[in-house]
Parts: structure tokens; sequence; C-alpha cells
């Protein structure tokens, strides 16, 4: 069945991703429309996760933002299946790096990255980073029920040379590639909620108190790889920039938990600023309930 439903798709997919970027916001616009006007998807999850990260605006304040994040987020839906088909020169034109000079001086420096980002901006086009740094990148994928998918999703992330990964064996093709002495970026968007019963650190992140992942710390410290903070600005729809900021070049000599809060810190920072390009949509906030006291 599986099998099925993605040959039925699948054509529908790729057809779509080839259609040009001027044909695709207009779509974007009107899916928008359903959405937001008539759809209702998901409004009062985003409008209750603003008003926890800013209590003191207004009603219309925060219903300004909900709107903007609206017409951002189906933008980035639409992108991601662009992903699929967009060539090189495309991509490196409309999602370039600000100073890519810092992850190659590091990797000069012999050292392995472990790049952390959030769901902020668009994260799905950082695909090409291969096309411009020096190190081989690894990102991490879900398992799917379909197979089929899951492939599609690989192809389409590895296509400019990202090398990807299963979430659950990150861990077993970092310690290959330490045991082969082969350096790697390993990109870990960080900024969801651990399961409660795997969760080992609660911290404030948007003036709420959450359960916080730490494995980009824990495995920072292990293998002693720096740590740099990935931010994506929209400089106007369809262009991206990201720009590099370093957590840590030694892990090891932070205190515990340092590396994660600046994580965070560095996330709000840029979420304040430009609140309409973060992923209010997901429930971020869901276990605020349950901060131990």
């Amino acid at each position: 069945m599986h099998t099925i439903v993605y040959y039925l798709a699948y054509p529908i997919i790729w057809l779509f991703s080839k259609l040009p970027f001027r044909v695709l916001y207009s779509i974007s616009d009107a899916i928008y429309v359903l959405f937001f006007y008539v759809i209702g998807y998901r409004k009062k999850v985003v409008l209750d996760n603003l008003k926890l990260a800013y209590p003191n605006s207004s009603e219309k304040e925060l219903k300004a933002i909900q709107k903007q994040f609206f017409r951002h987020f189906v933008d980035t839906l639409i992108e991601a299946i662009k992903a699929i088909s967009i060539s090189e020169n495309s991509i490196q034109r409309r999602y370039t790096y600000k100073n890519i000079e810092l992850i190659d001086e590091l990797y000069d420096q012999g050292k392995s990255i472990i790049l952390t980002g959030s769901h902020y901006g668009n994260w799905e086009w950082v695909i090409g980073l291969p096309l411009s740094a020096k190190i081989n990148c690894y990102t991490s994928y879900t398992k799917l029920q379909n197979k089929k998918f899951e492939e599609l999703i690989k192809s389409s992330r590895s296509k400019f040379g990202m090398e990807c990964i299963r979430s659950s064996e990150i861990i077993k093709g970092i310690l290959k590639n330490v045991k082969q002495q082969k350096q790697g970026l390993y990109l870990l968007v960080a900024d969801q909620s651990p399961m409660l019963h795997k969760t080992l650190y609660w911290s404030e992140f948007l003036k709420v108190k959450v359960p916080v992942f730490i494995g980009a710390e824990t495995i920072s410290k292990k293998f002693d790889f720096a740590v740099v903070n990935m931010n994506t600005t929209k400089i106007k729809r369809g262009y991206y920039e990201t720009e590099f900021e370093l957590i840590s070049a030694t892990p090891k000599e932070t205190a515990t938990n340092e590396i994660t809060n600046r994580y965070l810190r560095i996330t709000e920072k840029h979420i304040y600023k430009k609140p309409e390009y973060y992923l209010w949509s997901h429930k971020r906030f869901k276990h605020k309930d349950k901060a131990p006291k």
C-alpha cells in the first residue's frame, strides 16, 4: 500500500517542485488564505505560544505576528518541496553564507563541528552547505513508515553532498568517523521538546521553563567537537542568508549546561528580533506545567 501511495503521489510532487518560483509563491499565497482564513490550521497554538513568549504585548500585536508567521510558514512548505528539484546554481544564489570562513577555519585547525540550529528562517535549504564548506557535512533524518518517501527525503537532502544519517544512528555514524579520524560537521536542530522520560535538563526558553535537548553539548564534550550555531535570516521572499556564531571551540572546558544555555540565548535573540520566522505552530511549551519547581 505504501508503495502504491508513493507512485501515485511522487509524479505530482515532482512536477510541483519543477514549477517556477513565481508560480509557487502565487500558490503559497492561495494556501495561506486557505490555512489562515478557512481551515484555521493551528491558529490557536500559534497565538497561545506567542502569548507566552510576549506576555506584555497586546492581542493586536500578537495577531499581526501570527499573520506574518503563517505567510512565511506556507513559503517554507513550498520551499521544502522545491528542494527536491532545485538546481545547484539556484540554491547557491538563494541561500548564502555570510561567514563560511568560520567553518573553514575550524576545519583547518583539525576540528569536527556540531552545528546547532532551530526551526527558524529556512532550515531545509541548508542542504547546499557542502557546496560552500571544506568539511564533510552530515544531517539526520527521521525514519518514516513509508520507505519510498524516506528515500525521497534522503535523496533530496543529499543531492549536493550532504550525507544523511538516521537520527537513531547518528552516534554510530560519529563514532565511525572518529575511529577513522575523519572530520565532520553534524547538523543538529535542537529547539523542539524531548520526550519527558528522556529529559535530563530543564531551562527557560522564551520566558517559559521547558525540557531541553542536551545532545549537542553531550556529543561535543565527549569528542571535543567545536560547537557553532547557524542563524538563517530571510532577506526577501525566496532568498536567505545564514550567519555562523561560535558557541565554543573548547567544549571540555565549559561548565555543565553552559553550551546548551548559550545556544538557547542565541536562539532567543534571533527569534525576538524577527519572530515571524520561527516555527510557532509546533507545541514547544506543551510540558510547561510539568516543569520541576
